[in-house]
């Protein structure tokens, strides 16, 4: 009876770790997947092309790697603390970010439809100084930092972490591939290279502007509610 006793408690031990575990692995996916298609490299690169095309490997490098800890810090900054950050320290509301940056993003998604990748890069300046301006706007959005809030709530903070960095990895690490890709066709095929940019970024733009009246009307559903 003893021996029984033992064996149940054991088996009880070693199943509550892989139990909890279980649990814990669908939030954590859930929110790196939202994080990294949110991101989404395969966007990010289009915006990016005339870096693509101006710097080499070492250089684009460096820059994406700047940008990128920029967003990890702000996007763990606002996992952790994000809903006091808009209730206690800017004592507003979350929709009003929501509007704001659908704005932003509207404006971007237009220059880019009406005068192509040089809109982003005259948006930009000098690219010995744009590591801020890819992460702002371009990596850090509302749409990012609601996945960072929403991980930070449904995951303790050590996983929220990670499910960040993992997604901001592996989004850096896809562009970089995407950049050799670009680098090695572009010496064969350079005239077809160009021509599929020019079109892939306005259809890109097209998406981005839709994508920013929807936050812009979501921000709006949120305040009519708040003033009902």
């Amino acid at each position: 009876m003893l021996q029984d006793s033992l064996a149940l408690r054991t088996d009880r031990l070693q199943f509550f770790p892989i139990t909890q575990l279980g649990h814990m692995m669908k939030p954590f996916i859930e929110s790196f997947l939202l994080l990294f298609m949110l991101l989404n490299p395969f966007l990010l690169i289009v915006y990016l092309v005339d870096l693509v095309q101006e710097l080499d490997h070492r250089a684009f490098f460096r820059i994406l790697n700047r940008a990128a800890l920029i967003s990890s810090v702000i996007f763990i900054v606002f996992a952790l603390i994000g809903n006091l950050i808009f209730e206690k320290l800017l004592q507003a509301h979350f929709a009003s970010f929501q509007i704001f940056g659908g704005i932003i993003f509207l404006l971007i998604g237009l220059q880019f439809v009406f005068k192509g990748p040089d809109a982003i890069k005259n948006m930009r300046g000098n690219p010995k100084h744009i590591a801020g301006a890819i992460a702002m706007p371009i990596m850090i959005g509302p749409g990012t930092v609601s996945a960072s809030i929403l991980a930070g709530q449904q995951l303790n903070p050590q996983w929220a972490i990670i499910a960040i960095l993992l997604a901001i990895g592996l989004t850096v690490v896809i562009m970089l591939g995407l950049k050799r890709v670009h680098d090695f066709v572009r010496t064969r095929n350079e005239p077809l290279i160009e021509r599929y940019v020019e079109i892939a970024g306005r259809i890109v733009a097209l998406v981005v502007g839709t994508y920013s009246i929807e936050m812009i009307m979501q921000g709006m559903a949120e305040w009519l509610i708040i003033l009902k």
